[in-house]
């Protein structure tokens, strides 16, 4: 898809500013293309042409990292939506995470049972990792120390050393994991997509803390306000978590078969991926309403973190 020029430049100034709003880059699976939006003016700024049908996502300082399965691709791309690097990846590149500190990004290849460690400036290969059958989300935590992903076919979570990328330990969870993500404590939160339920785990000890029955497929992750939000695709809703008590507190609805999740730096929205809607939902933490509805391109999936400036870089 082309850009009007005064799209683009709009876009650039308002990226380039300092005092630029949440801006989310949602991956549309379907119509090939990373949707640009404001979502304090509520509003899509842009379309980018994205080809592959791109699905992870991952966002820095200054880059947006972008996987695109159907051809095998990882791009890295300035705010601006310019290529700036890309790599194609014989296997199955499916999810995606930033070390930006130690200057990595991690894609798992749902094939082959592995982890590639990328340079992030470059997208040059550094190493492989082994996980088990079909990785799907891969998840760092904020102090920097542990690097997850969740082995789908495997009914398990790969735990990694995060600075020296040595394997630390398995850990069983329930059936066909896919989503995770470590909340601000520490713990970090598996969505089972088979067995309908979050897996709360200590990666540290290799311990289960609980197993939290969710709604139907629960997909991704993220955490505000004390709570967890869970997206569930196939019940059409958010479920809210209580991380204090550990036990589902309530479900928001939201559009049809939400997928990527993620929170804007301050804790105060809550952003959800509708794939067959094409829109996202923005929903407050506190209040569990949903604030506003914004419509995007075909099929946005949104798996990572897809929204920019967060603290969790």
């Amino acid at each position: 898809m082309q850009r009007a020029p005064k799209a683009a430049v709009a876009l650039a100034i308002l990226l380039a500013a300092p005092a630029a709003g949440d801006i989310a880059f949602v991956t549309c699976q379907n119509g090939d293309e990373l949707g640009v939006i404001d979502l304090d003016r509520a509003a899509e700024l842009d379309r980018i042409a994205l080809p592959g049908q791109p699905a992870g996502v991952a966002v820095g300082a200054a880059d947006v990292f972008a996987v695109s399965p159907g051809s095998k691709t990882v791009r890295r791309l300035s705010r601006s939506g310019e290529v700036i690097a890309e790599v194609t990846l014989e296997g199955g590149p499916t999810g995606v995470a930033l070390d930006a500190a130690r200057g990595r990004l991690f894609v798992s290849d749902w094939y082959n049972a592995r982890l590639w460690v990328l340079d992030s400036a470059t997208l040059a290969r550094v190493a492989e990792l082994p996980t088990g059958l079909s990785p799907a989300g891969i998840a760092l935590s904020d102090d920097g120390r542990f690097l997850a992903s969740a082995d789908k076919d495997a009914d398990q979570v790969s735990v990694f050393d995060a600075a020296t990328l040595e394997p630390l330990r398995q850990i069983t969870v329930g059936t066909r994991p896919f989503g995770l993500r470590f909340a601000p404590d520490g713990l970090l939160f598996v969505g089972n997509v088979g067995s309908n339920d979050v897996s709360v785990l200590d990666v540290a000890s290799g311990k289960t803390r609980a197993t939290i029955p969710v709604g139907e497929r629960p997909y991704g992750v993220a955490f505000a306000a004390g709570r967890a939000f869970v997206t569930d695709q196939y019940a059409n809703t958010v479920s809210v978590i209580d991380l204090a008590t550990l036990t589902r507190e309530t479900t928001i609805d939201v559009g049809e078969y939400p997928e990527g999740i993620d929170v804007t730096p301050d804790g105060q929205s809550v952003v959800v991926a509708n794939w067959f809607d094409n829109s996202v939902s923005v929903i407050d933490p506190n209040g569990l309403t949903v604030l506003n509805t914004i419509e995007t391109c075909d099929g946005p999936r949104a798996f990572g973190r897809f929204l920019l400036g967060g603290g969790h870089q």
